[in-house]
């Protein structure tokens, strides 16, 4: 059914969907909620864009410029040192704040492709998503592959065209270019009037109004209500050829689209396009307003075991990232938990799945980028920081007492490997901690070689490299150098025949290896060593993921 976004959507979606809920004992916290991923490529604004939500809910007072290498005002979200001076975000941040009466878990993701799994994984983590896509570039290489991550988990998707004001494709062509490259449909709920230089504001398809182009823009100033396109004040404001030239595309757009079906937005369909400038705070406010009454709540999730609802009364959820030394002073690390269900309480024993233990958090943190403030207690859809000694791994459940895990949460196969050499033999200690703190976090995977003690650490990208070896040296005073390996895919190794598996491993020794938590993995050094492989060894499966071993 056709719904009239946004007045009958709020009333008809929570009365007809939830109507059986209605006495479910955590209803009311779970409505109020929207956990959401901001992704899009490098340099498109999206780390921009996340800093103004972050002013419209009162949690920053100052937007933070992020601009090459000369930052002086740091961006809120990117909390790492080695962020900091590169002005690009290479860890996800999570970000609560409340707006209009609901509580905002907003999950800021790296851009950069060679940290594309921690994004991966971070969509996991969330029931939406907000594609930032630069209106000069249009569709680039990690949109697409963010896009394919969404269209896997049939995410709900609202498209920001960002940099209006710059000199960029024409909108038409744009919008055409996003569906056909990303495969989705797309219904602009606002349009914009010019752009570049010309740029002179939005009108909003749904509301009737016209915003005219400030930079720099607090909110609902400037907007002129415009019940009739035909009338004149549209000329007096616009001008005549860009009146006419509004007139015909609202037409057009109108003819199309009709109204925004959101159930189709919600099974991850169609995605709602608005237009506007981050750097500017323009256009930025119709789309949070939009968002906080058509995006989903937190969602029901699939496990091992059967399928959890999220109105369940038992808290459970899971590690989706983990981050060593957030404050390299106090050499803390933190587990980023999504509660699925039920409410986490400080200090409640929760059974940790994996280990077969009870544990408790005496000083669990919700977020602010950098700042943590405890919390006493959180619920489905809140991300909760937990301090952890080393006893989570990401895709750890925690639970009451039933033992499942969420499905979905795998570590892909790394694309390039690399040796990894101490060059100061008296911080050997140093070195192995921090290689396992921070392969943890899921940024890359460590093998070491059967037949002797090599190290290897497998990464998607060459960055990540330079990432670890900043973070050795700066947080635990190792000092290391990569030496490059000839090898093609990492693939986790199982076989019904454990004398057959063995055997593999001991001919293809050193090709061979074993992941940091003990499972086989084969080396391939290329497409057709793998294949050939395959077909000599049919009793022996070779995997992409290591989600077989969880």
């Amino acid at each position: 059914m056709l719904l009239s976004y946004p007045a009958h959507f709020v009333k008809d979606f929570s009365t007809c969907t939830f109507a059986a809920f209605k006495n479910m004992k955590y209803h009311d916290e779970i409505q109020r909620r929207r956990t959401f991923a901001i992704i899009s490529h490098p340099d498109a604004g999206k780390t921009t864009l996340t800093e103004k939500f972050l002013l419209f809910g009162g949690a920053i007072q100052v937007a933070g410029a992020v601009k090459s290498n000369k930052i002086k005002k740091h961006a809120t979200s990117d909390f790492m040192e080695i962020e900091r001076q590169r002005g690009i975000s290479v860890a996800t941040s999570v970000m609560s704040f409340e707006y209009n009466g609901i509580l905002i878990n907003l999950l800021d993701t790296p851009g950069h492709k060679d940290f594309a799994e921690d994004t991966y994984r971070t969509l996991t983590a969330v029931d939406s998503v907000i594609l930032v896509v630069d209106s000069v570039n249009g569709v680039e290489d990690q949109t697409r592959r963010l896009m394919e991550v969404c269209r896997m988990r049939d995410t709900p998707v609202i498209v920001f065209i960002n940099k209006m004001d710059r000199d960029g494709k024409n909108r038409f062509d744009l919008l055409e270019e996003i569906e056909k490259e990303l495969s989705i449909s797309l219904h602009p709920l606002t349009w914009p009037i010019n752009s570049g230089k010309d740029f002179k504001g939005v009108y909003n398809l749904h509301d009737k109004n016209i915003r005219l182009f400030t930079a720099n823009t607090k909110g609902d100033e400037d907007t002129i209500a415009i019940k009739d396109l035909n009338d004149s004040v549209l000329d007096n404001h616009l001008g005549e050829r860009d009146a006419a030239q509004l007139r015909e595309d609202v037409e057009l757009v109108d003819g199309v689209h009709g109204e925004l079906d959101v159930t189709e937005y919600l099974a991850g369909k169609v995605a709602p396009v608005f237009f506007g400038s981050a750097i500017n705070n323009f256009g930025v406010k119709e789309m949070l307003d939009t968002f906080i009454r058509i995006a989903p709540t937190p969602r029901s999730r699939q496990t091992s075991e059967r399928e959890l609802n999220v109105e369940e009364d038992k808290m459970s959820g899971f590690v989706f990232k983990i981050h060593a030394n957030l404050d390299p002073k106090h050499r803390d690390r933190i587990a980023f938990f999504r509660v699925c269900s039920g409410k986490f309480e400080r200090n409640k024993y929760f059974h940790h799945v994996r280990l077969d233990k009870d544990v408790r958090f005496s000083n669990p943190y919700s977020f602010m980028a950098r700042d943590k403030s405890i919390i006493e207690d959180a619920y489905a859809g809140d991300v909760v920081g937990l301090f952890d000694t080393g006893n989570f791994k990401i895709g750890d459940t925690l639970t009451e007492g039933e033992n499942f895990f969420f499905t979905g949460i795998p570590s892909f196969s790394p694309e390039i490997f690399k040796e990894v050499v101490n060059k100061d033999p008296m911080k050997t200690k140093q070195l192995e901690k921090g290689l396992l703190q921070l392969t943890d976090e899921g940024v890359a995977q460590l093998f070491t070689q059967f037949g002797g003690n090599k190290k290897i650490i497998g990464c998607v990208g060459e960055l990540q490299f330079e990432v670890i070896q900043y973070r050795l040296l700066h947080e635990y005073g190792a000092s290391v150098v990569f030496n490059s390996l000839p090898f093609y895919k990492a693939c986790w190794l199982t076989s019904k025949d454990d004398k057959k598996l063995e055997d593999f491993l001991r001919f293809k020794q050193a090709n061979s290896g074993e992941d940091k938590d003990g499972h086989p993995v084969y080396l391939a050094q290329s497409e057709w060593f793998l294949n050939t492989e395959k077909t000599n060894n049919p009793d022996i499966e070779f995997h992409f993921t290591s989600e077989i071993h969880k």
